[in-house]
C-alpha cells in the first residue's frame, strides 16, 4: 500500500505522556494518530493514510449499525532491550483476520497489507510504547467495519479497516493470582456454523450477559459449555483454557466454535518443546470436575492476548464448587511457560520460533 501521513499538530506533550504512561491501564488513553484505508467493489483497497487520532463521523444508516458486519484483532508491541520496538506474531492475527473477513462476508485484506499497517502506525507513534518494566506494552487494535449508508441485509459495499492503539499496563496490578470461574448453564457462546471462530464484536456481546451472572456470584469469570451438548468446555469469555494432569500432558479444547487464539497456539508450541504432550479434543465438565476431585489435574490455566497466561482457581456453578487445584499460586507448569512467553515477547530470551516481528 501507499500510505499518506498526516501529523498531527496538537500531539500529547512529552509530560502528559509520561504520566500516561506510568500508568496506563487497559484502553484508556489512544495514541497520536490512527490508520485507515477503505475499500469498495470498484477500487479495492484504496486511500491508506494516517491521521491525527479522532472521532469518526457516521451515518445513523451506516451498516455496521445495524448488522453488526464487522470484525477485529487484539495484539501489542513490545520495547525490546535494545530500545527499538517489536510485534508479536502480527502475521498470524493478518491471517486471523482473513478468516474473520471470509466468515462475516467482508473483503480479505492482504496479510503484508495488514501488517504494513500496523508498522506504519506504530512506527509514527512509537514513543507511546512503554518501557518493558511492568509488563507494560502498546495494545493495538486493528478493525474492519461495514460503512455503506444502507438498511438491507447483504453485504456492505463499502468497508474500512482502521487500526488504533493503546498504551496497557500489566493485567495483573497486585501479582498474578488464580481466577475464579463461573460456570454457565443457560447462555452459550457459540455453536456449530456460526461465529464461535471469528474475531467478530457479537461473540463478545453476547458474553456480557453471562459475565453479569459470573460476576453477580462472585467470580472473575464465566467458562462457557458447547451449544449443541453443553457439556464439554468451550472458552472463556475472551480466553482459551489448557488443562495440566499429573502425567504431563496437556489438554486444551478443540478448535471449531471457538476462537483460535494466536497466544494459544504459542503455549501449544512452548508446551510441546518443554517436553509436554498436548492434546487438543472435547474436555466434559465432568472431567474437570472428576479430575480435580482425583488430583488426576494439577494445574488449569487460560491465555489471551491482555492476561497473557493467567492460573486459573475455583470454579463454581449452581448447586457446587471445585476448589483450585493450585491454591493462591499458579501452578509450577502455569508460570514456567509464561515466563518463556513473555521473555520472548519483550527480547529476554532467544526467538527460536521467529514470532518476533521488528518495527523501523
Amino acid at each position: 500500500m501507499e500510505i499518506s501521513t498526516t501529523l498531527s499538530e496538537q500531539p500529547v506533550d512529552d509530560a502528559r505522556l509520561a504520566e500516561i504512561l506510568a500508568n496506563p491501564g487497559f484502553g484508556t488513553h489512544f495514541t497520536d494518530h490512527m490508520f485507515t484505508v477503505e475499500w469498495t467493489p470498484e477500487k479495492g483497497w484504496h486511500d491508506a493514510r494516517i491521521t491525527p487520532y479522532g472521532p469518526l463521523s457516521m451515518d445513523p444508516a451506516t451498516a455496521v449499525l445495524h448488522y453488526a458486519q464487522e470484525t477485529f484483532e487484539g495484539m501489542k508491541a513490545y520495547r525490546q532491550p535494545d530500545g527499538s520496538v517489536a510485534t508479536f506474531r502480527p502475521e498470524a492475527n493478518a491471517q486471523r483476520m482473513v478468516l474473520s473477513s471470509q466468515r462475516l462476508a467482508f473483503p480479505e485484506l492482504p496479510v503484508e497489507d495488514f501488517v504494513q499497517a500496523v508498522d506504519a502506525l506504530v512506527e509514527v507513534d512509537q514513543r507511546w510504547v512503554p518501557e518493558a518494566a511492568g509488563e507494560k506494552s502498546l495494545y493495538l487494535r486493528p478493525f474492519m467495519i461495514a460503512t455503506e449508508v444502507f438498511l438491507g441485509v447483504r453485504p456492505s459495499q463499502h468497508v474500512t479497516f482502521m487500526v488504533i492503539a493503546s498504551p496497557a499496563g500489566a493485567y495483573f496490578k497486585g501479582g498474578i493470582k488464580p481466577v475464579s470461574l463461573w460456570l454457565t448453564e443457560e447462555y452459550t457462546r457459540a455453536g456449530r456454523g456460526g461465529m464461535g471462530a471469528a474475531k467478530t464484536g457479537g461473540n463478545y456481546a453476547s458474553s456480557l450477559v453471562a459475565q453479569q451472572e459470573a460476576t453477580a456470584h462472585g467470580c472473575d469469570q464465566v467458562v462457557f459449555l458447547d451449544g449443541q451438548e453443553g457439556t464439554y468446555i468451550e472458552e472463556l469469555g475472551g480466553m482459551n483454557m489448557y488443562f495440566v494432569y499429573e502425567d504431563g500432558r496437556i489438554v486444551t479444547p478443540e478448535t471449531g466454535t471457538i476462537l483460535e487464539g494466536i497466544t494459544r497456539s504459542s503455549v501449544i508450541e512452548l508446551a510441546e518443546g518443554l517436553g509436554h504432550k498436548v492434546e487438543e479434543r472435547k474436555i466434559s465438565i465432568d472431567e474437570w470436575r472428576e479430575g480435580v476431585a482425583s488430583g488426576a489435574i494439577t494445574e488449569i490455566f487460560a491465555c489471551g492476548t491482555a492476561a497473557v497466561i493467567t492460573p486459573v482457581g475455583s470454579l463454581k456453578w449452581d448447586g457446587g464448587e471445585a476448589d483450585s487445584v493450585t491454591g493462591d499460586e499458579g501452578g509450577e507448569l502455569t508460570m514456567r511457560i509464561r515466563q518463556a512467553l513473555v521473555d520472548i515477547q519483550y527480547g529476554r530470551a532467544e526467538d527460536t520460533h521467529g514470532w518476533m516481528h521488528r518495527i523501523g
